[in-house]
């Protein structure tokens, strides 16, 4: 049942996500202004499909190493990224690095992408399940990056579903 409600609201959200103006300098700003961020020193972050949050002007913190996901059949790896390194297309037709994977528990803090969050901070992804495998046993923060716009009360979330330590707005300090 949670599954046809999730069904749904990807639909619904997709359609929503295309009529927002996502200011992706402010979401950034208030990313960097947490602690979170600050203690971090290994930052994973995501290259943006159309549509979705982009942080990657994150890149140019020079004081941090960043990380992209990379997939591998069921899985996320975790690939050392800087800014100009080669990029490939997966199979889902996002860019990935193809730098060697590391292991994930280096990194102190993963920036999850998200359709939208609910208001107990469990994440409406694409329905693949590779951050919900991924963040399992991970031992760093986990945060999201969203416009107030796609903050909903429920996802339905399931047995499996991981959610995310902090969840960013334009709104968030």
């Amino acid at each position: 049942m949670a599954q046809l409600f999730k069904e749904e609201l990807r639909k619904e959200i997709k359609a929503k996500r295309k009529l927002i103006n996502i200011d992706c300098q402010m979401l950034v700003e208030n990313l960097m202004k947490t602690q979170e961020y600050k203690r971090a020193k290994n930052i994973m972050i995501f290259y943006p499909l159309k549509y979705e949050v982009n942080l990657l002007s994150l890149l140019k913190d020079k004081t941090k190493k960043f990380y992209l996901p990379k997939i591998d059949g069921e899985n996320l790896l975790c690939c050392p990224y800087g800014e100009g390194d080669e990029l490939c297309v997966s199979c889902f037709k996002t860019f990935e690095p193809v730098t060697e994977a590391c292991d994930k528990n280096i990194v102190d803090l993963v920036i999850v992408p998200a359709l939208c969050c609910d208001k107990n901070n469990y994440r409406l992804g694409y329905g693949g399940g590779f951050y919900d495998r991924f963040l399992k046993n991970f031992r760093g923060k986990t945060a999201v990056c969203l416009p107030e716009e796609l903050i909903v009360e429920t996802v339905y979330p399931e047995a499996h579903d991981i959610s995310v330590d902090l969840v960013i707005t334009e709104n968030y300090m």
